[in-house]
């Protein structure tokens, strides 16, 4: 199974598609590892301990909150020129994470 987010699999995506997606694999479920701790910080003194990027003042959730609005990776990258790809993709993959917190009760 291969899902992407524009419907297109990676090879068949056109030059004229954002450079950003993501796929889900069938072993989606397997063990990742979180690489967004590379590119994620909270600390209470910076944004009252919001999670942002390290290095800057931009939290998480404004990237989060661009993508859920429709926005692509070049349109962020084009607002906040300090980013990168790899910062963008850690946002997701720190959502992904939080997604799958699992409560014991």
């Amino acid at each position: 199974m291969r899902l992407s987010l524009n419907g297109l699999g990676p090879s068949q995506a056109p030059s004229s598609r954002p450079a950003f997606a993501f796929a889900v694999e069938a072993r989606y479920h397997q063990f990742m590892p979180a690489l967004w701790k590379q590119y994620i910080a909270s600390d209470p003194e910076i944004l009252r301990g919001k999670p942002r990027l390290i290095g800057t003042r931009i939290p998480v959730g404004l990237v989060l909150g661009y993508l859920a609005d429709g926005k692509t990776a070049p349109d962020i990258l084009a607002e906040f020129p300090d980013l990168t790809l790899e910062h963008i993709s850690a946002c997701l993959d720190y959502a992904r994470e939080l997604t799958e917190f699992e409560a014991v009760v």
